[in-house]
């Protein structure tokens, strides 16, 4: 009930300010908790599309910042390239040394010389955010936690993570480990992109570890607002910080805030982030000219903040443009554009993988599963760009197309549209 109400006071300000022309200092008062969050010395936040990687908002977003248990999320990628590559399996066992045993909270307690299942140490990881399995799978992926920062480290830069260092795998307080929320964002549209297969892993919100149910820290995958995932995060040093991404009206946004001061304010900012930038989307498709900042009653800008290799859009970035250095997605064809492209030229990405036999399994799977959205559709691999294949649908039409990716998506499997080129 009071979710509702809060939601009605928030859509009858955002109504009063467009009547206002977004001009009215008193407006800005009247939501303070929409506000506060940004005075916060540690605060940076960003406002992703997660298929045209348009920046909506951002604020901070390139200032250094600790990104603590959101590590983890690089963790996992590494993981998951494992899995893909057919160098691991989900029952291979992850055994824990004095080393990560002696890890501290948030952890599983496992004992030096015990074990667990990959598949134990995805979940842990994921929900129980556990500092001693992060080692673990450092230690077993890497040799030692050290050179598996190490290769972390290079993986964000082969992502575009241009601002990133990891030296631990679990973001336990380290002065060195620094990232921003425009690289946390990169990070967060990469998972979808390359293992939408194990991106369910994200809005799953507790799991059984030896009989005890273990519950997860991101209460946002609890409220109604389309959240399937990321990941949260906190150090004294960092603050609160979390990654979020949800889908509505087949748009999918990626919110990245740091640096909260508690965990309800960083999360009723995000969630009010996440509504407000639906809301900018949808006014957006009929024609309004409107930002993120201009609905939660932000001044203007005095002017852009430009960087090399990004692309101008709105918001305090001005709508800078996050860019997977590994494999830029297509661009967004103009309406004009894609009135004239020919039927049957569009495609859908359902996963990228280190080997052209997991991407055909992909598919052979895919179609297996999602038979009626794919009927009649062709199938591709991409030839391999930066170590990748990609799995695809083709000749589609764009209703057709979409509406498969919407279908998925109905299923916690992510996909990505792909129009003529």
């Amino acid at each position: 009930m009071l979710k509702h109400a809060r939601r009605q006071i928030l859509a009858g300000l955002i109504a009063a300010a467009t009547l206002l022309g977004f001009a009215a200092p008193a407006a800005q008062a009247q939501i303070p908790y929409l506000q506060l969050p940004a005075q916060q010395p540690k605060y940076a936040s960003i406002v992703v599309d997660a298929e045209s990687g348009e920046v909506l908002y951002g604020k901070r977003a390139d200032s250094a910042r600790y990104p603590a248990s959101i590590t983890k999320v690089m963790t996992l990628y590494l993981m998951f390239e494992q899995l893909a590559a057919g160098q691991m399996t989900l029952e291979d066992r992850v055994v824990f040394s004095p080393r990560a045993a002696a890890a501290p909270p948030t952890k599983l307690f496992v004992k030096a010389g015990d074990s667990i299942s990959v598949e134990e140490a995805m979940h842990a990881l994921a929900i129980r955010s556990a500092n001693d399995v992060a080692v673990a799978v450092a230690e077993k992926l890497g040799g030692s936690e050290a050179r598996f920062a190490a290769l972390m480290t290079l993986r964000a830069r082969e992502l575009g993570m241009d601002s990133t260092t990891f030296v631990n795998a679990s973001g336990l307080p380290d002065s060195r480990q620094l990232s921003t929320a425009r690289d946390l964002a990169v990070l967060s549209r990469a998972i979808m992109r390359d293992f939408p297969q194990y991106y369910t892993l994200f809005s799953t919100s507790q799991f059984t570890f030896r009989g005890s149910v273990i519950r997860g820290h991101n209460s946002l995958l609890r409220r109604e607002l389309g959240v399937d995932g990321l990941k949260t995060g906190y150090t004294n040093a960092s603050g609160y910080n979390i990654a979020i991404s949800g889908v509505k009206n087949n748009r999918r946004l990626i919110v990245v805030v740091l640096g909260g001061a508690s965990t309800a304010a960083r999360d009723n900012h995000a969630q009010d982030l996440l509504l407000t930038g639906f809301d900018v989307a949808d006014r957006r498709s009929r024609g309004e000219r409107i930002t993120v900042a201009q609905n939660l009653f932000e001044p203007e800008p005095t002017g852009p903040i430009m960087r090399p290799s990004r692309e101008q859009g709105d918001g305090e970035q001005d709508g800078l443009k996050i860019v997977l250095a590994t494999a830029p997605p297509p661009p967004a064809p103009t309406r004009a554009a894609a009135q004239a492209a020919p039927a049957g030229q569009w495609q859908v990405q359902v996963g990228a993988f280190k080997s052209k036999a997991l991407a055909q399994e992909q598919l052979k799977l895919s179609r297996r599963r999602f038979a009626e959205a794919f009927s009649g559709a062709g199938t591709l691999v991409t030839d391999a760009t930066a170590g990748f294949y990609r799995a695809r649908f083709s000749g589609l039409t764009e209703a057709r197309a979409r509406a498969a990716c919407e279908t998925l998506k109905a299923k916690n499997q992510a996909c990505m549209v792909i129009g003529p080129a």
